[in-house]
């Protein structure tokens, strides 16, 4: 279990083969979508979408993740955590050129929704993997993984926005990113973790090898998979907050320019990046349950004072706070599913995933719901609400044991 992992012990050249691995994973993760973003405006006139159509192109994303994402689960089974991230990685890459050449909605819908479960695929997969090189270190190293993604989002993004402000083609654009992409991933299948997928976990807290996909969970971990899956929901719902809701608060609420309106979410986009970049240390000293707890509290009173004293000012300060309250949850979340006994890394972490993912389709419209039923100030509520609920759901994240069978007796988990 996390809390009583020691530093002192080096990791073996393997293990740091394989970090660079995953490293590599999340980088190329987080660059690969980063780089359409700025380019929906250019589809929307290209395409003569209305506001609409294209929010409803867009939502086939995650509408994917949630329709054929549990996949991941089986194809970690069948194949592994490293070949299933690198070949779902690789089939993104090359569908960026299809969005660039779509003629019209329903190929631009299609291609973003082969995206949304390709996504939520690698998402599991390289989760998955990072959990097996973190076994290796016996030491936290997930949240780094996900700072990698969360920098490598900011790149793509500017990438896109440099090509797209340049005049170059989005054709040549995405057929330039998927090459790069494409590279970065035949050099980290190079450096992943060979061998079978559970081999860096005790056997007793696993009942189905990769041969043996199907599981009969015992209620103990089917319940912690619930509340994992809910803790992840709550995640969801704040991260997506800044992103969907600041910039509208801010202008329609606080009268703010429009520069003050984007800070909001670079505010909570930096403060997470920061919160993942010392988690790991953080995680190790303090444990996870008291660093999601703190975070969660810190996340609730962040946007709860922001709309007790709402001036522009303090609502940048509460969206930084909430970011940075919450960069732990995901990856401390997706990481305790996948050490739950009884079931296998992979089927673990697609399950809270997959939850996490309905979180960030229904909040945002539920939030808008309120907000067109008295305001949207009222509507942010929910985002303090969540953090508490969060905080509750904390002890969630405590490593469990297996339970002790005939043959052997009970063995740490984790």
């Amino acid at each position: 279990m996390v809390e009583t992992w020691e530093r002192s012990q080096r990791p073996d050249a393997l293990a740091r083969r394989g970090r660079l691995g995953v490293v590599l994973l999340f980088g190329n993760n987080g660059f690969t979508y980063a780089n359409v973003v700025p380019w929906l405006p250019t589809i929307k006139n290209e395409l003569e979408l209305s506001n609409t159509a294209l929010g409803a192109a867009v939502a086939a994303m995650p509408l994917g993740a949630l329709v054929l994402g549990m996949l991941a689960g089986p194809l970690i089974n069948r194949f592994g955590s490293g070949r299933t991230a690198v070949g779902a990685g690789l089939i993104i890459a090359w569908v960026l050129p299809v969005v660039a050449l779509a003629p019209n909605w329903p190929v631009l819908a299609a291609a973003l929704f082969t995206i949304g479960y390709l996504d939520a695929w690698t998402d599991s997969a390289m989760n998955a993997h990072g959990l097996r090189v973190q076994r290796r270190y016996r030491r936290t190293i997930i949240n780094t993984f996900h700072a990698v993604w969360s920098i490598s989002g900011v790149a793509g993004g500017l990438v896109g926005a440099t090509m797209a402000g340049l005049g170059v083609p989005m054709f040549a654009h995405m057929l330039a990113a998927a090459v790069l992409l494409t590279a970065l991933a035949l050099i980290a299948v190079r450096l992943l973790l060979p061998g079978d997928e559970h081999s860096e976990r005790s056997a007793p807290t696993i009942s189905a090898g990769p041969a043996q996909p199907s599981v009969r969970l015992s209620w103990r971990t089917t319940g912690a998979l619930v509340a994992l899956g809910t803790l992840l929901m709550l995640a969801a719902a704040m991260e997506d907050a800044a992103a969907s809701w600041g910039a509208v608060y801010m202008r329609e609420e606080l009268a703010a320019t429009a520069f003050l309106a984007g800070l909001p979410f670079v505010a909570a986009s930096a403060m997470m990046t920061l919160g993942r970049l010392t988690g790991d240390r953080l995680t190790d000293r303090f444990g996870a349950v008291n660093v999601t707890r703190t975070g969660s509290l810190l996340a609730a009173l962040g946007l709860g004072m922001a709309l007790a004293l709402p001036t522009p000012a303090t609502t940048i300060i509460g969206f930084g706070l909430v970011g940075f309250g919450i960069a732990t949850l995901f990856p401390l979340a997706l990481a305790a599913a996948g050490e739950l006994p009884g079931i296998s890394s992979g089927n673990g972490v697609t399950i809270v995933g997959w939850l996490a993912r309905a979180g960030f389709l229904c909040v945002p419209p539920l939030i808008g719901f309120i907000s067109d039923s008295s305001s949207l100030r009222v509507g942010l509520l929910l985002i303090p609400l969540a953090g508490l609920v969060a905080a509750l759901l904390s002890s969630s994240l405590r490593p469990r044991s297996a339970a002790p069978s005939p043959a052997s007796p009970q063995q740490p988990g984790g």
